[in-house]
């Protein structure tokens, strides 16, 4: 019986082996962590949030304050709209589009139809891929500036991210940058854009069907509890399928390594449910020579006061067909402030607010602010803004709310040092920086 012994020199190396691997993975995990997250901060800030917990938000979204006992419990009452509906259009969702009629056999003549003008525009395929993008991985917040950067690629333009984070997000902080302000920077480009809510599949598919990229805001939850809002580029779909392409600077599901970037596929029910978080809102980049194509499809949409109407009795019907749906009050109450009619739509998201909404959906959307303040709940307006700066402090639309409110509770040196704040975080705010004016 041999008795089998190791080596101490062989033991010593397999030792020093092990650890080297080790260092050569770390260091490889290092450097991907490196690349992808734009720099040693980036990483950082990456790791902080994943091992970190927010701080806990009052009562979650709702305001701490009681919320106004009245009306709060109904519906809002229904807005009269006195401009006429707008009439049927060549944009017609094709779940609208009846078969025709069976012919009869009969002796009578048939009569003649005077032949239609053809639409302006290419009818909805039954698929799309649209190519010329840049694709590149998000920095740190940088969806939004990434996503644009896609979308200006397919016009030509060599902008990246980074180019775009500088013009649209100075603070490497700062949590969101909103459709406007991209849409802003597109025309700073010598582009033109439209931002519309209440957009609907059948006019996304018609708009790629044309050569138009869309892109769309929607909410993003890889865990339960931890949603957040997310950008994408929508560049193509497929019906037999149904699924859309995306190009998506954060979510590589699918995608196979090595392979060309060509977007991830995503379900169109995934996208539906995810993109009416943010009242179905998006964005459209276009050249002048495209205005009269993007005016064909979007019909009576083109004017942005019957879209707003449209979107309002849109929105009110989904708060009929669902009345404990949260993201229906919330999307009532943002159509209803668009449109100056802040009693009601402050009677809305105090809903939506009693029916639980996520806990980062201020971090997006400002609506409640000017509805509570406009109707003079300036305490309120504090409280949930105070609320929110719990879970995050580079919100700078949170600051300038809260400043507000401050100014109208007789707290002028509050307010100012509010409004600067929210200068700091962005300099281009020019509500704040109107607000900081003598």
């Amino acid at each position: 019986m041999h008795d089998h012994k190791i080596h101490p020199r062989r033991a010593i190396l397999s030792i020093r082996f092990i650890l080297a691997l080790g260092v050569v993975c770390a260091l490889l995990l290092l450097a991907t962590g490196l690349w992808r997250y734009g720099g040693p901060t980036g990483l950082w800030r990456r790791a902080q949030a994943t091992f970190g917990e927010p701080l806990p938000h009052p009562q979650w979204v709702p305001t701490p304050l009681p919320i106004t006992p009245a009306g709060v419990a109904t519906r809002p009452p229904p807005v009269q709209i006195t401009t006429a509906p707008p009439q049927p259009t060549a944009t017609a969702t094709r779940s609208a589009v009846t078969a025709p009629p069976l012919a009869l056999a009969t002796d009578a003549p048939v009569p003649r139809v005077a032949p239609t003008r053809p639409p302006p525009f290419q009818a909805v395929a039954p698929q799309v891929a649209l190519r010329g993008l840049r694709h590149e991985w998000q920095t740190w917040n940088n969806c939004g500036p990434a996503t644009l950067a896609f979308y200006l690629s397919y016009f030509g333009s060599p902008l990246r991210q980074e180019d775009l984070r500088r013009a649209l997000r100075p603070n490497p902080e700062d949590k969101n940058v909103n459709l406007g302000e991209m849409a802003a920077f597109a025309q700073s480009q010598g582009l033109q854009t439209l931002v519309r809510t209440h957009g609907d599949a059948d006019r996304l598919r018609l708009f790629l069907s044309n050569g138009l990229p869309v892109l769309i805001e929607t909410w993003l939850e890889l865990h339960p509890n931890d949603g957040m809002g997310h950008y994408r580029l929508l560049t193509g779909y497929d019906d037999a399928e149904q699924m859309w392409i995306v190009y998506d600077s954060y979510v590589s599901q699918g995608l196979k390594k090595g392979d060309p970037y060509q977007g991830i596929r995503l379900p169109y029910a995934e996208v539906e449910a995810r993109w009416r978080v943010f009242d179905d809102t998006y964005l459209l980049v276009y050249r002048a020579e495209q205005a009269p194509l993007v005016a064909a499809i979007l019909g009576a949409d083109a004017d942005e006061a019957l879209a707003r109407q449209r979107g309002l009795t849109l929105a009110q019907a989904a708060v009929d067909a669902q009345p404990q749906d949260a993201f229906a009050w919330f999307n009532l109450g943002s159509d209803l402030t668009a449109l100056g009619q802040f009693a009601a739509a402050a009677a809305a998201y105090d809903q939506a607010r009693q029916l639980g909404l996520p806990w980062r959906m201020l971090w997006y959307q400002f609506g409640p602010f000017a509805a509570y303040s406009e109707v003079g709940r300036h305490a309120e307006v504090l409280a949930l803004a105070d609320a929110t700066l719990r879970t995050t402090t580079d919100v700078e639309e949170l600051h300038y709310w809260r400043g507000r409110a401050l100014a109208a509770l007789g707290d002028p040196e509050g307010a100012r040092q509010a409004f600067a704040r929210a200068v700091a975080l962005n300099p281009g705010y020019a509500a704040a920086v109107a607000a900081l004016k003598p």
